[in-house]
């Protein structure tokens, strides 16, 4: 695939990403798999990634500032 900033050949990749759910909570998602760039390091998630990553966050914990979870369960 090729990205859509810089036009350079995006990777497979693992990291670690947070997503913020509310103004005052923040949900870090660790080992998710991502498309990134080499060359830019711009990152795509896939359809089917995001869908887990959706009910990952769907599942959290509302009163709690940051929540760090695993995606690989």
């Amino acid at each position: 695939m090729i990205c859509h900033n810089c036009g350079g050949k995006l990777e497979k990749v693992i990291t670690d990403l947070p997503f913020k759910v509310r103004h005052d909570c923040i949900i870090i998602i660790k080992e998710l798999p991502v498309l990134q760039c080499q060359n830019c390091n711009e990152y795509l998630i896939e359809d089917s990634v995001m869908e887990n990553v959706d009910r990952i966050l769907d599942k959290i914990d509302r009163t709690a500032e940051l929540e760090i979870h695993s995606y690989a369960v």
